[in-house]
């Protein structure tokens, strides 16, 4: 089986009114770029990559690098294919354009195999240690009324009213945006609508520096929160260490990191409690299983960061069913030794309608697919709505 033809897909989706803020930008649209690799005996993988800025460079660097060198190579070798790129690429793309490109490679031509053996990814990877999930939401971002701090908090409780009310047993908040003493009142919001039974995580998008991370997380400690996620900036291994140690709060991270090599240094440097890397940017299904053996030699749970499509949420789920209980457990506890997965909630329409078979969740859980390749399929009329001439 070889590998014919190789197109790439601009996704994009302005939200309107549903627009939000994390700590670093407004979101005023949902893009991605889609993958889509064709073998010579008509089967089609599929992957994504080109979530977190514009897509476009990473469509450029897989139409105009990347695909010509695969063109009647290997279709079933996800892979030799991507050591062969990331050797190729290694000089100029070690983090960013090129991983993100290569990731979508790899997803795509995971989903080819698993499409040419008749077998899910998960079974290609070793086998399934669950057959569903537990899902987290994530929400109570930032709105347009982050100015007015009575609106905000009244809005933020009702929001967070709604993840408790659908069944979700973890829920994920934003913080970074404003001082540490208004993030401090709407951490204390959500924990007082939504209880001391369902767990509670925080993520900053990299908003503070090490002492302002260690004021906040101090806030936090007092709320029972499970994790704080990005504290620092990427960058700052040693703001990583310096706030993991002043804190007794788990510390997250690693959605802005790439390939093993990035995360060696996150892991064995002592930095993080959970790594967190984004299958579409650090590498694809086939970097994921490293990155996760990696962290797992050091005790440190893994647990994706998914944000993208539906493609994006497929193929977390894919590698997320292969992993461990970590430490193993007879009765293994998610946050605690069991991995969960994210089910962002804000409005995200190449999510919810871009599959045939949407994922909704079910009792706190989301299903792994048990079809060929990833489990899914695009709804190319979809498909054609979303993307950019």
């Amino acid at each position: 089986m070889k590998i014919a033809r190789i197109t790439t897909h601009v996704l994009r989706v302005p939200l309107g009114d549903l627009h939000f803020y994390s700590s670093q930008a407004a979101f005023p649209e949902r893009t991605s770029l889609l993958v889509r690799i064709e073998s010579d005996n008509g089967l089609v993988g599929w992957g994504e990559g080109g979530q977190y800025g514009p897509p476009e460079p990473v469509a450029s660097a897989i139409d105009d690098v990347l695909a010509p060198l695969l063109i009647g190579k290997a279709a079933d070798d996800p892979v030799a294919v991507w050591e062969r790129l990331y050797a190729f690429s290694r000089d100029f793309g070690q983090k960013g354009t090129y991983v993100e490109a290569l990731s979508a490679i790899d997803i795509a031509l995971w989903d080819l195999t698993g499409k040419a053996q008749g077998r899910p990814v998960h079974a290609l990877l070793g086998g399934a240690f669950r057959d569903r999930i537990t899902a987290y939401a994530t929400g109570c971002y930032y709105r347009e009324d982050f100015r007015d701090s009575a609106s905000m908090l009244r809005n933020l409780q009702a929001e967070a009213e709604t993840y408790a009310n659908a069944g979700f047993g973890i829920l994920k908040m934003k913080v970074g945006l404003l001082s540490v003493q208004e993030d401090a009142e709407r951490v204390a919001c959500v924990r007082k609508a939504i209880g001391d039974d369902i767990s509670l995580l925080v993520d900053a998008n990299h908003a503070y520096s090490a002492t302002t991370a260690i004021r906040m997380g101090r806030a936090l400690e007092e709320h029972g929160v499970l994790w704080f996620e990005e504290p620092v900036v990427p960058e700052d291994r040693d703001g990583y260490r310096r706030v993991r140690e002043a804190l007794d709060v788990p510390i997250a991270g690693g959605e802005a990191e790439f390939t093993r090599y990035g995360f060696r240094d996150l892991v064995a440097g002592g930095c993080v409690d959970i790594v967190q890397p984004d299958l579409c940017v650090s590498g694809g299904i086939s970097e994921f299983v490293k990155i996760h053996a990696l962290a797992s030699t050091f005790g440190v749970l893994t647990v994706p960061h998914v944000w993208g499509s539906g493609i994006a949420l497929a193929a977390g789920i894919q590698a997320l069913a292969t992993v461990p209980p970590t430490p193993h457990t007879y009765a293994p506890v998610p946050l605690q030794n069991e991995p969960v997965i994210e089910y962002d909630r804000t409005s995200n329409p190449l999510r919810d309608e871009l599959l045939v078979e949407n994922f909704g969740l079910e009792d706190g859980h989301l299903v792994v697919p048990q079809g060929p390749g990833l489990g899914v399929t695009v709804d190319e009329d979809v498909l054609c709505r979303y993307e950019t001439s």
